[in-house]
């Protein structure tokens, strides 16, 4: 897929560069990394609509043009389809109030989340980044990506609105409460990204330099 990019000329105006889903995703990850080396990650509301955009408008500024915004058109990917635009403002207010007290209650508004799908692109990598905040602020707790198999993820997040035992299982598996580890951390972001479908030694190489020399990918 391509998109078109937004740039401003040499003499004034805009011309549109157009970027791969390659480009975006190695962009993308690098803004990640940044949102999270410099902190601002804490300056978001957790558990929010609003913290969703703004994760979503750090990583993907630049990348699209409507990095951060709430979608107005219909989605569906595979046999899923998501929430219809026309009901997705009121949806999320609903996911918003959700409790976040537990883990249980927390993995169902992910999964609530999940299903309204925001976005028009970026919707799991924005959310993953969600999901770990709540889980920080209200368990001490992260997930370790690292430890979480891709498909078995992907199989559990697909059947989660009828049935969410399997994610339960498969995030209970990969919690771990060393969150303000760098290797966790930035790991967890390169797993993120090739759950998506983003290169894995690109992925891992990239994430190297800002891990301490003695932790090895």
């Amino acid at each position: 897929m391509l998109f078109l990019k937004k740039i401003k000329a040499n003499k004034g105006g805009y011309v549109m560069n157009i970027l791969t889903d390659d480009e975006i995703d190695k962009q993308s990850l690098q803004k990640a990394v940044c949102l999270f080396e410099t902190g601002k990650i804490n300056s978001f509301q957790v558990g929010t609509t609003k913290a969703l955009c703004d994760i979503h408008f750090a990583i993907f500024e630049g990348l699209y043009d409507f990095a951060g915004t709430i979608r107005t058109v219909n989605i569906s990917k595979g046999g899923t389809r998501f929430c219809q635009a026309m009901f997705l403002e009121s949806n999320l207010a609903i996911i918003e109030k959700m409790p976040q007290t537990n883990f249980d209650e927390i993995v169902e508004k992910y999964v609530e989340m999940n299903m309204a799908h925001p976005f028009r692109e970026g919707n799991g990598r924005a959310t993953r980044i969600w999901l770990d905040q709540i889980f920080k602020k209200e368990l001490k707790k992260v997930i370790d990506w690292s430890k979480v198999d891709k498909q078995e993820y992907l199989m559990a997040m697909e059947r989660s609105p009828l049935k969410d035992l399997e994610i339960k299982y498969v995030l209970q598996n990969a919690l771990t409460d060393d969150y303000e580890n760098r290797q966790v951390i930035f790991k967890g972001l390169a797993c993120s990204y090739i759950i998506e479908g983003m290169n894995e030694e690109y992925a891992n190489d990239y994430v190297k330099k800002y891990l301490p020399k003695t932790d090895l990918l």
